[in-house]
């Protein structure tokens, strides 16, 4: 069998060029350069998705996907902290919230509705492991209720804020969740995030050409490394463009937090993606609900620390119409992967409620 050669030249070239034009940017500017910045952005996520599969093949499942989601995580915190060190008074008030929202709802029902259907287009029905699903779920609807939805029923502070010690207490529960999961996820039941094709039957493991080598490896986890780096500087450097097209349109300031989100989210989104129509719905699903318990049970924790410390507000919170879309999207998906198999009509529902939350975010 010949060995597959996984390093491909442009994965290696993008983030090198975009670090160069980033250091660029305080003798260029204008909309041409933007244009470029946004093309190496756009690559380096491309890039990153490439690199991130070079790692997760060469580990092995769910250590690959965790890997990824911890590595988008990353890149959602320093945007996030970023900006809001960046800013002044309370223009990121909301900033933090609006992300995490748009990240959860991109994932649940964008990412994971999507998956669904690529795969039910090729091949119908796609089993995964029910015990890994339903963990992951319990975990992420317990944070979810905790970061989103009770700060508007404390009444130690208005206007959907935690007081400096519920913020800091809620974070340690979240982290406390987060790495509960990880624990079952790697060591204590991992055998509920492996697919159960890969279960049983060894047939299709013979098939597969041989994994990366232990140097492809580390090249890729070095550029994996300088790819987010790049993403993450590249986006806060276009993020003030992004605040001008939203205001321009007359579009609310949260679609600012879709568009961060959407960011850091694509490698994710298109490694599910693709891997869904691979017949492998359960790295789908772990990639999804990884990145999904990372973005609220890391991020937030991150950030509050950060905004205790410097005294920045944050309001977490979200109001009545995100609290019923939310609640909607939790329950549809806990019904549609209730039973361990996918249909195509589960993700046309996801992909729906996908929709009516981006058409209410643009004209609310």
């Amino acid at each position: 069998m010949k060995k597959k050669i996984y390093l491909l030249v442009w994965t290696i070239l993008i983030p090198i060029f975009g670090w160069l034009t980033y250091f660029g940017h305080n003798y260029f500017s204008g909309a041409f350069y933007s244009f470029i910045l946004s093309f190496l952005l756009i690559g380096s996520v491309l890039a990153a998705v490439q690199h991130s599969e070079v790692i997760a093949y060469r580990v092995g499942e769910p250590f690959g996907t965790l890997l990824l989601a911890f590595a988008i995580t990353i890149i959602e915190v320093a945007l996030i902290i970023s900006i809001m060190l960046g800013a002044k008074g309370l223009e990121t008030i909301t900033l933090a919230r609006d992300t995490v929202y748009a990240a959860v709802m991109i994932i649940i029902t964008g990412i994971i509705g999507g998956c669904i259907i690529i795969g039910s287009i090729k091949f119908k029905v796609q089993n995964f492991t029910l015990q890994g699903v339903s963990t992951a779920l319990i975990t992420l609807t317990s944070i979810i209720i905790f970061v989103l939805i009770l700060p508007n029923y404390t009444i130690s502070h208005n206007g959907g804020e935690y007081t400096s010690m519920q913020l800091v207490f809620v974070s340690i529960i979240s982290l406390g969740l987060y790495f509960g999961f990880t624990m079952m996820q790697t060591i204590r039941h991992r055998s509920y995030f492996i697919s159960p094709e890969n279960k049983l039957s060894n047939t299709v493991l013979h098939k597969r050409p041989i994994k990366p080598s232990r140097k492809e490896m580390y090249i890729s986890i070095v550029f994996l490394i300088l790819c987010l780096g790049v993403v993450v500087l590249l986006a806060k450097l276009l993020s003030k463009d992004v605040e001008h097209v939203v205001k321009w349109a007359g579009a609310p300031k949260s679609l600012v937090g879709v568009i961060i989100a959407g960011i850091v989210l694509l490698p994710e989104c298109l490694a599910a993606f693709r891997a869904a129509r691979n017949n492998q719905i359960q790295t789908s699903l772990n990639l999804a609900f990884g990145s999904a318990l990372a973005s609220i049970g890391l991020s937030i924790p991150v950030i509050a620390i950060t905004s205790v410390v410097t005294g920045i507000r944050m309001s977490l919170g979200i109001d009545t119409k995100s609290t019923i879309l939310l609640g909607l999207s939790l329950f549809i998906i806990t019904i549609s992967l209730a039973t361990g198999k996918t249909n195509i009509m589960q993700g046309f529902v996801l992909i729906s409620i996908f929709l009516i939350y981006l058409f209410t975010i643009i004209i609310p």
